[in-house]
């Protein structure tokens, strides 16, 4: 008998505890390098964060940065040389009220220092206003982090200011006064007749009595002031009572520029004189005149004025008959004195004509183009009581009124530079036609103001890494 013997398996000991400290390791290793990729994703997510929050505070400071120079205006009759440090001046000003914010100016650089936005977040931005030719100023805002940093430049262009008074038919630095049957009218559309009233002096900004009436909108640069409406028919923008205040006064409205007059601009037309020894009470003819100071002379008769009537101060000047007037009456005074010494008072009959209709003779060649104004006289009080059927243009003064029946179109705008009353009474009915005006009228200085570039916006590299 055979037999078969079996063989058997050999035994392979501690193998599956191998398997298993390999997968152990294995696993471990994963563990480790999943852990080590969180935190760096923690990390690289963290900085991103603070890279955000650099770049948001960028933003916030560009907008804060854009509020301050919004602010921002200076004399257009600056040399180009001085504007840098006049721009600096102003800035400083419009952020004087800012306990946290002093301004540095080495003559090339505006530095805005350290702003904080959040402190908890350490975040803050900081600014650097540098010129880059006579009209155009570099706006370089970095936001800050932690210590993480971002920077965003822009231009901005320095031009003429947006607003003036001239988008107005009245604009007074002074309180409003409408009694009596007086009516503002737009010729075209009643907007044409918007008023703008700082009145920074008065708290009773406006007060309309009786049949008068605004048919445009009032805006009132004084949050505190407010308005009197006496009459059952007093109104704005076409309604009455409260309803008449609620829905077309603006109380607060941001500032409007006031562009300076500068009579000496028409001086160089004047080549003519009216002196003690003239007879101004008999009809005559005058151009381009120039009325000396203290002669005090009273046009009674039928006086034809052409070209520029540049009167001198002290005068107080007054047109008692007809006046047919064929250019621009300028007062040299100043613009700042309310004093009511010197005066233009209208007290007959006036037939306006804008300087574009004067004679096609040599004395006028160049006065033609000088378009838009009709009375320039700051430093004088303008006194309108006789009649008109229409003004050719702007007309500006320190201390302005019409009474009895003055009244008719005017062709530009009204403008009051006192901080005293402007009063309209009687049956003034005035009809503003300032249709087609797209410039500043001749002989006035526009403020100049920063305007924002937005395709200028570029994120600079930053100066921080991750």
């Amino acid at each position: 008998m055979i037999h078969t013997r079996k063989r058997a398996a050999p035994k392979r000991r501690g193998a599956a505890l191998i398997i298993s400290m390999i997968f152990v390791v294995i696993f471990s290793a994963l563990a480790v390098s999943m852990a080590t990729l969180s935190g760096t994703n923690v990390q690289i997510a963290s900085n991103q964060h603070k890279v955000n929050g650099a770049f948001t505070s960028a933003e916030s400071g560009l907008e804060i940065v854009r509020l301050w120079v919004s602010h921002v205006s200076i004399p257009g009759t600056t040399p180009q040389n001085q504007r840098f440090s006049e721009i600096a001046s102003s800035l400083q000003s419009a952020t004087s009220n800012i306990s946290s914010v002093t301004l540095t100016d080495d003559g090339n650089t505006i530095t805005i220092p350290s702003v904080t936005l959040n402190t908890a977040q350490g975040q803050s931005f900081s600014a650097a206003i540098t010129q880059i030719d006579n009209d155009t100023l570099q706006v370089d805002v970095t936001g800050a982090y932690d210590s993480i940093t971002r920077t965003i430049r822009v231009n901005y262009e320095l031009s003429e200011s947006a607003n003036t008074v001239f988008d107005f038919g009245v604009a007074s630095k002074g309180p409003l006064s409408l009694t009596g049957n007086v009516e503002l009218d737009g010729v075209n559309v009643s907007i044409e007749s918007n008023a703008y009233i700082e009145s920074y002096d008065s708290l009773l900004a406006l007060a309309i009595t009786g049949n008068s009436q605004i048919a445009g909108d009032v805006s009132i640069a004084n949050p505190l002031a407010f308005v009197d409406l006496q009459g059952g028919q007093a109104g704005i923008g076409g309604e009455t009572g409260q309803a008449a205040i609620d829905n077309h006064v603006t109380f607060g409205v941001p500032p409007t520029s006031f562009p300076e007059p500068d009579p000496g601009y028409f001086e160089p037309y004047v080549t003519n004189v009216v002196d003690a020894s003239t007879n101004t009470t008999a009809d005559a003819v005058f151009e381009n005149v120039r009325i000396l100071a203290d002669v005090n002379p009273h046009f009674s008769g039928h006086v034809t004025l052409k070209g520029v009537v540049f009167i001198e101060t002290p005068n107080a000047v007054v047109f008692s008959g007809t006046a047919d007037i064929m250019g621009i009456i300028v007062g040299n005074g100043d613009w700042t004195d309310n004093s009511g010494a010197n005066t233009i008072s209208f007290l007959g009959n006036v037939q306006s004509l804008p300087v574009t209709e004067l004679p096609n003779e040599e004395q006028f060649t160049a006065l033609r183009d000088e378009t838009g104004t009709f009375v320039m006289a700051p430093g004088f009080h303008l006194s309108f009581g006789g009649s008109f059927s229409a003004l050719s243009g702007a007309i500006a003064g320190n201390g302005i009124e019409f009474f009895g029946n003055a009244g008719g179109t005017i062709n530009g705008s009204i403008i009051n530079y006192s901080s005293e009353e402007m009063t309209l009474t009687g049956n003034s009915d005035l009809y503003f036609n300032r249709s087609g005006t797209v410039q500043v009228p001749a002989g006035f200085i526009p403020e100049l103001a920063l305007q924002y570039d937005p395709t200028s916006y570029v994120e600079v590299h930053p100066n921080s890494c991750l």
